[in-house]
């Protein structure tokens, strides 16, 4: 049977009421006795059960999922998937919250997450655009107490904040992948549209795409990256533009996660039957547009998936334990048209 809390405090040859201090990390206990009971943990093997700990102290988890004040169709999917995973976890004491109040602006954003206490939350899951302010306001949130997940945007591998998405240095490749082997072996220039190029996001995948145009497709030649802010005049104006001044372009690379301006702004500027055009992340419109063949891939992240592993690490930064970082890779799936009812 599994060593107990009992077994744990006759190893250590202390009191039930000290190692519960010791567990929880409370003051008042002296470093030889920590590291006495600590010893004996490794000895028996001993291992927490975190569930029975926390019904004992009536416990739960509050976690908000921190989202842009403004979004199309990519943002409601994942609105969808919160509010999935709020309704299934509610019994197992985890309170799941989302607010849409992130603004694009830097120090606007460090401004909300000042306001975020850890009276009100245990952890956060920020999808943001990574800047030196948000930097800043995520670290003295991470020191108020509050654990953080840097979801979908942000940088991997920077404890003690985790990240949460795909390697898009690695989607970028993909989409270059995917576009030189569609366009041959055709010549020409490759429109690149993104929604701004001040995110890390859009600028792995950028990169992952020219290296791999660049040394495997010398025939293709893409553009500079076009910024549309979201805002459908501007987009609608610089995507004809580039069509207007670039007579031989034969594809369009989509880097952001909302494809919807974009893709309807490359309709209005050129036949799509005569292009190759790859975005990012399924929707609803995306599906659409894969089916109607305007689109001829997607290269997307398992929205659900998304959800699931930010609240996972997010308790498992709580309770103190290392998560199981298998399962919280995120697998960067490539959607056609033939395989969208493939669920």
């Amino acid at each position: 049977m599994r060593p107990t809390t009992k077994d744990l405090a006759k190893a250590a040859g202390v009191s039930l009421a000290t190692v519960d201090r010791v567990l929880n990390k409370r003051s008042g206990v002296r470093e030889e006795t920590v590291n006495a009971v600590n010893e004996a943990i490794q000895k028996i093997g001993f291992v927490r059960n975190q569930n029975a700990a926390n019904l004992a102290r009536g416990r739960n988890y509050r976690f908000e999922f921190l989202l842009p004040e403004t979004g199309d169709d990519f943002l409601a999917t994942v609105i969808g998937r919160i509010k999935e995973a709020r309704t299934a976890l509610r019994l197992d004491e985890i309170n799941v919250s989302y607010r849409c109040a992130l603004p694009n602006n830097p120090h606007r954003a460090a401004e909300i997450l000042a306001g975020v206490s850890p009276e009100d939350s245990d952890g956060v899951a920020i999808m943001a655009p990574e800047s030196p302010q948000l930097r800043d306001a995520t670290t003295r949130l991470v020191e108020r107490g509050v654990q953080v997940v840097h979801f979908i945007s942000g940088q991997p591998d920077l404890r003690p904040v985790d990240f949460v998405g795909v390697d898009n240095n690695a989607a970028g490749a993909t989409a270059g992948r995917l576009l030189g082997r569609f366009l041959a072996p055709r010549t020409g220039k490759i429109v690149v549209v993104s929604e701004t190029m001040n995110s890390l996001d859009s600028v792995e995948r950028r990169l992952g795409f020219d290296k791999v145009l660049s040394r495997d497709f010398p025939n293709l030649t893409p553009l500079p990256s076009l910024e549309t802010f979201g805002d459908p005049e501007r987009t609608s104006r610089v995507v004809r533009t580039s069509y207007e001044n670039h007579a031989d372009i034969v594809g369009a690379y989509i880097l952001g996660s909302e494809a919807r301006l974009a893709i309807e702004a490359i309709r209005k500027a050129t036949d799509p039957a005569l292009q190759v055009i790859i975005a990012h992340e399924r929707t609803r419109y995306t599906e659409t547009m894969l089916r109607e063949r305007v689109l001829d891939a997607v290269i997307a992240q398992n929205p659900g998936h998304l959800v699931r592993s930010a609240i996972r690490l997010l308790k498992a930064r709580c309770d103190q334990r290392q998560p199981l970082v298998s399962q919280e890779q995120i697998r960067i799936e490539i959607l056609i048209e033939d395989n969208l009812d493939l669920r």
